[in-house]
Parts: C-alpha cells; sequence; structure tokens
C-alpha cells in the first residue's frame, strides 16, 4: 500500500496561507508586469516569430531551467519566449 505524502507537514505559515489562497474559489491574481513592460515583451515576442525558426534540442542543468521558468513566471511570458530573448540579446551585442 502506497503511503500519501504529508505535504503541509513541511510548510511554514506564510507559505499555507499562500497556497489557501491559491486554491481558493475567488482566489484573484494581481500582474505585476506594467503596460509599458507587456508592450515591449509583445513587440520582442512579434520580432522573435517573424524570423525564420530552427528547431534544436538543448539540454541546461535542471536548476537553471527551473530559474529560468521561475524568471519567466515573473515576466509574464512562456519560458522558451525567455531563453530565445536572452539568446537573441547575447549574439546581437
Amino acid at each position: 500500500m502506497a503511503k500519501t505524502p504529508i505535504i503541509g507537514k513541511y510548510l511554514d505559515d506564510e507559505e499555507r496561507e499562500l497556497i489557501e489562497a491559491l486554491e481558493a474559489d475567488d482566489a484573484q491574481f494581481v500582474s505585476h508586469l506594467t503596460p509599458e513592460r507587456r508592450v515591449e515583451l509583445q513587440e520582442i515576442a512579434h520580432a522573435a516569430m517573424n524570423d525564420e525558426r530552427e528547431k534544436i534540442t538543448l539540454r541546461i542543468s535542471r536548476k537553471d531551467l527551473i530559474r529560468i521558468k521561475s524568471k519567466a513566471m515573473q515576466e509574464g511570458m512562456p519560458y522558451q519566449s525567455l531563453i530565445n530573448s536572452i539568446l537573441h540579446k547575447a549574439v546581437s551585442s
């Protein structure tokens, strides 16, 4: 018989409150993305989508991927777009 993990056992009060707020039916999410930043990201994404694109496979560390996904979530964009933006900036400068 499989054991059920006790996830809440390791949460502090702030983490527990956050989870309860996210799971509430009336949860409201607030974006900290400014309208100017949203326009900037949309322009970057539009420019990237208009280029011919090549599919590649890239292996990166799990920790880096988690950090990239977290940063992308904070920026309000898909993580692949963030990776593409980082690579574009690196090769364009």
